[in-house]
């Protein structure tokens, strides 16, 4: 197997320390992101840089050319950019098989039905699997991944459960309908209306790499995210959501790095002063905003900086004597606690949360809770799973919800305090 191939049995165990950053497209996380894995191999971490975002710009910041398979750019430092391509022709070939064999049969031409059947976002699928397959390779100390900018990288980290479920609770129906009606379609002669069970194994095996993907990616003792920003109104506008976004997911923040911060002789010039101004007034928002968490400036520089060199002064002044891969600790994004007498509550860390975008309804087993337009689907702890929902509230960032047993499904001495 070659890294730029997808592990037949998916991602390993992890022992890498992984660092994701991400931010609104412009505002220079390559360039931190390269820097910080630049500073980690200083350090003396083998470190692996790579970037899940298509519009690969990591090979112009080190200004070195990069292909699908690491490459050593430094000492202890390789980059990669990931082959998407050769994946998905690795992983996604029986399925893109059967779509086109049922274009055909509507009339469609090869040449559209194969154009057809590149699904949507599969690059993002297959660059986040790449992730996982070269994190549990155990070859790399730090894995450092310069990600797609917010938006992109919400939907791709959202992906892995909306799948889960969807598999769990559609997709044994489709599969037994499928193999129940296969000898009809053959017999009309239509086989190819069916999926076989190639392509069905092959939407399973997406689904546990995607989901341990995520596990990986969810472990706050591995992982953690980091936004970049510039100071601006809708940079910070956008930051905030992705952070609320980002809990509600269940992924872990653990600094902010506030890119392109005018020095004060800007303001010698009344064009000047006013920026600083603006940047002040946006610096201040900042701060209240994301209080908490580790937040690092980077000045702005009079000029881009492109190389290993450029990348290394980038690092010594975001970071200084910090060690890049330290997160510092953050409040679990959940937690279950007994409130005596068989009631508990049930928090969820969701910073920055509007009160009115905020909603959470009971699903049989499971919790569907929406934020900002955001949505997810938890599994309750099987003591809650025998309480129904009395009360709940929204404040200071957190989702809390009072549970109470539900006299149909309660046992006196079942209920007991959980923790999650």
């Amino acid at each position: 197997m070659t890294a730029s191939q997808p592990s037949a049995a998916g991602p390993g165990p992890v022992s890498a320390r992984i660092i994701l950053f991400t931010g609104k497209g412009g505002v220079g996380k390559t360039t931190t992101a390269a820097a910080t894995a630049v500073q980690l191999a200083d350090r003396g971490l083998k470190t692996l840089l790579l970037s899940t975002d298509a519009a690969h710009s990591l090979a112009d910041a080190i200004g070195q050319p990069l292909s699908g398979e690491p490459t050593s750019v430094a000492p202890g430092l390789d980059a990669v950019q990931v082959d998407t391509q050769h994946r998905f022709e690795a992983a996604w070939s029986d399925v893109q098989a059967y779509l086109q064999q049922l274009l055909a049969q509507g009339g469609v031409d090869p040449v559209t039905a194969e154009e057809l059947t590149v699904l949507p976002g599969i690059d993002e699928i297959l660059a986040l699997l790449a992730v996982g397959d070269l994190a549990g390779q155990g070859r790399w100390d730090a894995v450092v991944v310069d990600c797609a900018p917010t938006a992109e990288t919400l939907r791709l980290l959202a992906l892995p459960e909306a799948l889960n479920w969807y598999l769990q609770r559609v997709f044994p129906v489709h599969r037994a309908l499928a193999r129940g009606l296969r000898p009809m379609a053959a017999f009309l002669g239509r086989p190819a209306a069916l999926p076989s069970d190639a392509v069905l194994e092959a939407v399973l095996r997406l689904a546990d790499d995607l989901a341990t993907v995520r596990a990986m990616l969810a472990d706050p003792a591995s992982t953690s995210v980091r936004l970049v920003v510039t100071p601006e109104a809708v940079v910070l506008a956008e930051a905030r959501r992705t952070l609320t976004a980002l809990s509600l997911y269940g992924y872990q923040v653990d600094e902010v790095v506030v890119n392109r911060v005018f020095p004060a002789v800007v303001g010698q010039s009344a064009w000047g002063q006013a920026w600083l101004q603006a940047q002040g007034a946006q610096l201040s928002v900042l701060a209240e905003s994301f209080a908490g968490l580790t937040i690092r400036q980077l000045p702005y520089r009079s000029g881009e900086p492109v190389g290993l060199p450029a990348l290394a002064e980038v690092a010594e002044q975001l970071y200084g004597e910090d060690d890049p891969a330290v997160a510092a600790p953050v409040e679990p994004l959940l937690q279950v606690a007994s409130l005596g007498e068989n009631a508990f509550e049930l928090t969820l860390r969701l910073p920055l949360a509007d009160r009115s975008d905020v909603s959470a309804a009971r699903l049989e087993d499971q919790l569907v809770v929406t934020a900002g337009g955001h949505r997810r689907v938890l599994a309750l702890p099987s003591v809650l799973r025998r309480c129904q929902v009395v009360a709940g509230s929204v404040s200071d960032g957190r989702l809390r919800l009072r549970f109470e047993p539900d006299p149909a499904l309660w046992r006196p001495g079942l209920g007991t305090g959980s923790g999650a």
